[in-house]
């Protein structure tokens, strides 16, 4: 059973205890800056990059895209529909996203570096898995490594203020459960496992997966900022270790995880006409 190992961050659950539990009503902001939100920060285009994921979902069930002929494009673009995902993010964020936390995080991504930040972000969510960042990315760590550069310990705190190793794990077992759940009820698999004895299965894979997930997300960062100076990046850590951003980080990361889990179950509804049933 392959792992979904994108480095993209805080727990599917979260999203019904962060973003479904509203407490003391803050001020929503207006569809209009919601949508503004989106573009500044660069989130619609990690949206948009949930697409590039999509291949996870057969190998799960120890299959290839390419076993689906063209009949697997024709479902990732309308599943994966990039307005469909857009609007599922829009929707939850102007119900979650308080007035406070859009502008505090809108202001940062505003400023000069933030919107180089972007550009240089919306291009590395873009790349095809074709192991380009992964090697290129790991170069650089090994580079770094032989030199001693303290650049490794800015990348390290950037990613640990991004999104939490734990939480990306949890995140990534879910999608994978809320998938393979579906694709059984869809009569797509035979699962030979209830689902708590597929959590626990998923539990002993954890130290492989979580050393994945730790080594992903810092060549990841070697990779993506690597125009930056290392004085870039400690502004960037400590703008993103401010408390408001941890907590939008947090939102963002919970609809992100959310919409792939939501897409997946699609995919596994869909795939039932497209290939007959197997064990898995």
């Amino acid at each position: 059973m392959n792992s979904i190992r994108k480095a993209l961050m805080i727990p599917v659950a979260a999203v019904m205890l962060v973003v479904g539990a509203p407490t003391v009503q803050a001020q929503e902001p207006a569809p209009q800056e919601v949508e503004a939100f989106l573009e500044v920060t660069g989130f619609d285009v990690a949206l948009e990059s949930i697409r590039l994921s999509a291949d996870a979902a057969p190998q799960m069930l120890g299959l290839q895209a390419e076993d689906f002929g063209s009949e697997w494009q024709r479902l990732v673009s309308e599943v994966f529909g990039t307005k469909l995902m857009h609007d599922m993010a829009r929707d939850i964020l102007q119900n979650t996203l308080t007035e406070q936390l859009l502008t505090h995080a809108a202001d940062f991504y505003a400023s000069d570096l933030g919107q180089r930040l972007v550009v240089a972000e919306n291009s590395s969510h873009m790349l095809e898995e074709d192991g380009l960042k992964s090697e290129s990315g790991g170069q650089i760590i090994e580079g770094l490594k032989s030199i001693d550069s303290p650049r490794l310990q800015i990348l390290e705190r950037l990613n640990a203020a991004s999104g939490s190793e734990e939480s990306s794990l949890r995140s990534i077992q879910e999608v994978q459960i809320r998938f393979l759940m579906a694709a059984a009820g869809a009569g797509v698999i035979d699962l030979q496992m209830d689902e708590p004895d597929l959590r626990e299965a998923m539990r002993a894979q954890e130290p492989e997966l979580r050393a994945n997930l730790r080594q992903s997300a810092l060549e990841g960062a070697a990779y993506t900022y690597q125009a930056f100076s290392d004085a870039e990046m400690t502004e960037y850590a400590e703008a993103l270790e401010h408390p408001d951003m941890q907590k939008v980080y947090e939102l963002m990361n919970a609809v992100q995880y959310e919409i792939m889990a939501d897409r997946f179950e699609a995919v596994a509804a869909r795939l039932r006409q497209m290939q007959p049933s197997q064990d898995l």
